[in-house]
């Protein structure tokens, strides 16, 4: 049992680090859109491969840690609390979508991505306390279906190459065929 949960750990850590990195590349790619809080999504890469691979407790750990992780690091606690809510409004969404069959690895992305944006416009509404920046409400939804579609795409592809992929949404049995 030491081994396997050494490895569970590293192999934890590396999904933390590629989350860390992802988001730091997402801030030097600028969107050529005028729509402010318009992203990427790139880390949210690693929380999918987390979920699929490992379940709903390692993937929320990764997300969480992420998050505080970046925003100590790079941020500020406005910033931590603005993407603690999307971050975790979008794995929640994540995690409950994972539970229905029909659903894909793209389709648990898409509704990550839709309910991330929600998430981050509703505590910008909040914070302005203004409902006019829900003015915003469509190009973030629309974009976040977009983004999450592309993660989602590419997390199939890494889940399949590592052997991790069951019907595109992975085991769920923290293994990937001993290559994470």
């Amino acid at each position: 049992m030491g081994r396997d949960h050494t490895m569970r750990t590293a192999r934890l850590g590396l999904l933390l680090a590629l989350a860390l990195i992802l988001g730091y590349v997402e801030t030097l790619v600028p969107l050529p859109f005028g729509v402010p809080g318009m992203k990427l999504g790139l880390p949210n890469l690693a929380v999918l491969l987390t979920l699929c691979l490992f379940g709903s407790r390692e993937a929320l750990s990764v997300n969480a840690a992420r998050v505080c992780l970046a925003a100590f690091l790079f941020g500020s606690l406005s910033s931590l609390l603005y993407s603690l809510a999307g971050a975790l409004l979008s794995f929640l969404v994540m995690a409950a979508v994972k539970k229905n069959p029909r659903f894909s690895v793209t389709g648990m992305s898409c509704a990550g991505g839709i309910a991330h944006n929600a998430a981050q416009l509703m505590v910008a509404a909040l914070v302005t306390e203004t409902a006019q920046i829900l003015y915003y409400i469509p190009p973030l939804l629309f974009c976040g279906c977009l983004t999450g579609f592309c993660i989602g795409l590419v997390c199939r592809g890494v889940l399949a190459s590592l052997g991790g992929a069951k019907g595109g949404r992975g085991n769920g049995s923290g293994r990937a065929e001993g290559r994470l």
